[in-house]
């Protein structure tokens, strides 16, 4: 028997070591292809960019994984109960791996075969950090080894707030948010330190099966996953039983998923910000950088900026008819899906599609598009409203036909957009449809260069085509200023007289070219100020002729109109193509005396360590950071910006353009308690309408016209259709602020001269207007006129009159349109 037995317990000791060696031999293998752990201390997870206005408002989020990085110190503790209750309670105690929650595993794994219900896991947190960082989620008894044998080592190496931080901002909690910080944005849109119990023990119960708890498709399972883990929160003493029981009373609370930027009207502004910071970071960089971005967006302009706009095309659009309805529905059965699925101007929020139902002479009656929820069910109810002949007449006038009342116009089943005329009780709705027509505005700071507001069409979910910095059109008229400030600096006053009678220019291919005033008129000599505030063609040219197109061109490349501008007559009209974020970018130039600014819709990007990466603001100020006042004097910004223009040629010119609002071509449609200067266009045919103005402290453009050119109609000038715009948009925009005076520069002199003829007004002289003249110049002794000798002698040489591609069209159509 003892031999036996001895025999035995060596067979034992030999199948011990066997397995030991086979064991070790097994960890020794798998433990050779294991990820370096270190990588840890070196987490970058992807991590959301967040765009903000110039008032520190969200305005829009770029990522791939909607994620924000949140210290551990930053994770209040109610929120980290949670997910320990949840995930792993003896975090804190064990080394790793949780032996006795392994054990409890296993035994209720035992009992639940043959059950048909799933295994239990007892992953620790630490493990779950090691598969999601490191391994595979393959479901293998080699990756549950390598996860085991990495959570001892993680353990070693990083402190239990390190883990656990790791591991709440890494995980996935559903709707594309990851990490506890996203997350509570997500599902409740609150900062983490604002969760409350019940609001954490929901984000605790995520991680186990986001999909499972969604709380739009699986209400009553979340509720009772939540419910569960508050139970584990009272029980593991992290929460009283009373702060428990009222926290199982809450309702989930989960917010409705939210889509697009957070600030209305800031989609085009948005959009923009976010091409210019990938091509100057590059895609990864926007969408996994984390990167703070500062803004020079102001919210409020840019409501302003976008009702002025929208309103301007509307009422150019409803002048010209109705075309017809969005689509059209049965109505014999409930229209309500049907409708909710026809997409609406979801940045035109005070417009609602509606479907026709009935149409009487007097008023149609309307069924408005029902709402959708979260999971995407339509709502059941159906809310009427009524369209009254009133509020739709505009409309009588469709397809070249004049109706008399609205059943002439629509009938049932008709979709159209409609806008509540009344308050919020009210069922009264104006007929309305997206205007063909569209226009870019910008407006900017002049003297920094930021751009406050930016419109890029009428819509941006009809057409996301950025019109203010991607439409590159002819500016038309609203060019000319910059061939006067190139007069003003090279020997020319305003009150230099010009001959504006008949010319033509014939080039070397035979054909003629004949500028002319807009509508014909003219004749006759006028001062250099009359040319501009009337937008004399025939003037314009004259002069771009005496000076020699290679300097206007200078002039204009110097102010940033465009890179490389033809030297051609043609050219001075404005026949060439730029933006209308160039156009306000150049007119900021003469707004602020000549001082060169970079034109910006960015003030700061910080990286996601709040480490500053740009900033636009060039500007010195050595002495703004002191600790304390000591009797010094105020600091002084230093002023850095390179001097592109004189000063006194800015207020010159500035001077003239208060003309055009005065007496010129915009005479009537500027009404603003400040002073105000400003620069009608017209381009061709009347394809293009602009307007570009400014007060001492704002700069604003804006063109109208149709995406594909075409005519605008007669009468379709800068002044009659961009000029009211800008005034709306002005109006609204220095409703609050003191009237402001453009500053004359030290050292000119003002002198009365004759409005005809340039020359010093006599005393009481009822033509009489005050000039600015620079040190050295005044009026003139005597009436001389340039261009006064033969016409075709005054224009240009040949070789200037190269064409390139827009001014060719300009003078293959005559530029007689140009104003």
């Amino acid at each position: 028997m003892v031999r036996l037995i001895g025999y035995f317990f060596g067979l034992g000791c030999i199948l011990f070591l066997l397995v030991a060696a086979a064991a070790g031999i097994y960890l020794s293998v798998v433990s050779k292809d294991l990820p370096d752990y270190e990588v840890l201390a070196k987490y970058a997870p992807p991590v959301t960019t967040r765009i903000h206005a110039g008032n520190g408002a969200l305005m829009k989020e770029y990522s791939r994984e909607n994620r924000l990085f949140v210290p551990i110190q930053a994770i209040p503790d109610r929120v980290k109960a949670g997910f320990l209750s949840a995930e792993d309670k003896n975090f804190y105690n064990h080394p790793g791996v949780d032996v006795g929650g392994l054990m409890r595993a296993i035994a209720v794994n035992l009992q639940n075969i043959g059950s048909g219900r799933r295994f239990v896991g007892a992953s620790t947190i630490t493990q779950q950090v090691a598969k999601n960082f490191l391994l595979s989620s393959d479901q293998t008894f080699d990756r549950k080894i390598k996860e085991a044998i990495l959570s001892f080592r993680i353990e070693q190496a990083y402190s239990k707030d390190k883990i656990l931080e790791l591991y709440l901002n890494e995980i996935y909690f559903g709707l594309n948010s990851y990490g506890i910080a996203g997350a509570a944005l997500t599902y409740f849109d609150k900062s983490v330190n604002e969760l409350t119990i019940a609001e954490s023990a929901y984000l605790a119960s995520l991680p186990k099966g986001p999909s499972n708890y969604n709380p739009f498709r699986h209400p009553e399972a979340a509720m009772t996953r939540r419910n569960w883990v508050i139970d584990r929160m009272v029980e593991n003493g992290y929460v009283s039983q009373s702060d428990g029981d009222e926290a199982k009373k809450q309702p989930l609370g989960v917010v409705p998923p939210k889509s697009g930027p957070s600030l209305a009207a800031s989609d085009f502004f948005a959009e923009e910000v976010r091409r210019q910071l990938i091509d100057q970071y590059g895609e990864k960089a926007l969408y996994e950088g984390g990167l703070s971005v500062r803004t020079s967006f102001d919210p409020q302009l840019q409501l302003e900026a976008r009702k002025a706009l929208q309103d301007g095309l509307i009422d150019y659009d409803e002048r010209r008819g109705y075309r017809g309805p969005v689509k059209h529905l049965a109505t014999a059965q409930d229209w309500g899906p049907e409708l909710a699925k026809i997409p609406a101007l979801s940045d035109v929020p005070e417009w609602q599609l509606a479907i026709v139902l009935s149409v009487s002479d007097q008023a149609v009656d309307i069924g408005l598009q029902p709402g959708v929820d979260a999971a995407g069910k339509v709502a059941a109810e159906r809310k009427r409203g009524t369209i009254a002949a009133a509020d739709m007449r505009w409309a009588f006038r469709t397809g070249g036909k004049t109706a008399k009342s609205p059943s002439g116009v629509l009938e049932p089943g008709d979709v159209v957009f409609v806008q509540k005329t009344g308050g919020d009780d009210s069922s009264s709705y104006r007929l309305r449809q997206p205007p063909k027509v569209q226009g870019g505005l910008v407006a900017m700071d002049p003297h920094t260069g930021r751009v406050l507001a930016m419109v890029g069409g009428f819509s941006y979910a009809q057409s996301e085509f950025n019109r203010a910095t991607q439409a590159k059109r002819q500016p038309g008229s609203s060019f000319k200023p910059f061939v006067y400030a190139a007069a003003m600096d090279n020997g020319y006053t305003p009150a230099s007289v010009i001959l504006d009678d008949p010319l033509q220019i014939t080039l070397s291919n035979g054909q003629v070219w004949k500028p002319e005033n807009y509508e014909g008129e003219g004749g006759g000599a006028h001062t250099l100020r009359f040319a501009i505030e009337h937008s004399r063609n025939l003037m314009t040219v004259r002069l771009a002729s005496d000076m020699g197109m290679p300097l206007v061109a200078e002039y204009a490349e110097r102010f940033g109109i465009y890179d490389r501008m033809n030297p051609v007559l043609a050219m001075s009209l404005g026949a060439g193509e730029t933006t209308v974020l160039r156009m306000v970018s150049a007119y900021s130039v003469i707004a602020n005396g000549g001082k060169q600014i970079k034109p910006t819709l960015i003030d700061r990007i910080q990286d996601r360590y709040g480490a500053t990466i740009f900033k636009h603001e060039e500007r010195v100020c050595e002495a703004c950071n002191v600790s304390e006042w000591k009797n010094q004097d105020e600091p002084v910004i230093a002023d850095n910006r390179e001097q592109v223009l004189d000063p006194m040629t800015a207020y010159q010119v500035t001077s003239m353009m208060q003309g055009v609002v005065l007496r010129g071509t915009a005479a009537g449609k500027i009404k603003l308690n400040t002073d105000v200067a400003g620069k009608t266009g017209t381009t061709n045919d009347e394809k293009d309408a602009w307007f570009v103005g400014y007060t001492p402290s704002l700069v604003a453009g804006l063109y109208i016209g149709y995406d594909t050119p075409s005519s605008l109609g007669r009468g379709g000038t800068g002044g009659s259709l961009a000029a009211p715009i800008f005034n709306e948009f002005m109006q609204a925009a220095t409703k609050d602020q003191p009237p402001q005076k453009f500053q004359v520069p030290a050292g000119m002199t003002m002198i009365a001269v004759n409005r005809a003829t340039g020359m010093a007004a006599q005393q009481g002289d009822p033509n009489a207007i005050m000039e600015a003249f620079k040190p050295g110049t005044g009026p003139a002794t005597s009436f001389q006129v340039i261009g006064g000798g033969d016409a075709a002698a005054q224009v240009a040489p040949e070789e200037i009159l190269r064409t390139s591609p827009q001014a060719n069209q300009a003078v293959t159509s005559g530029a007689g349109g140009l104003f």
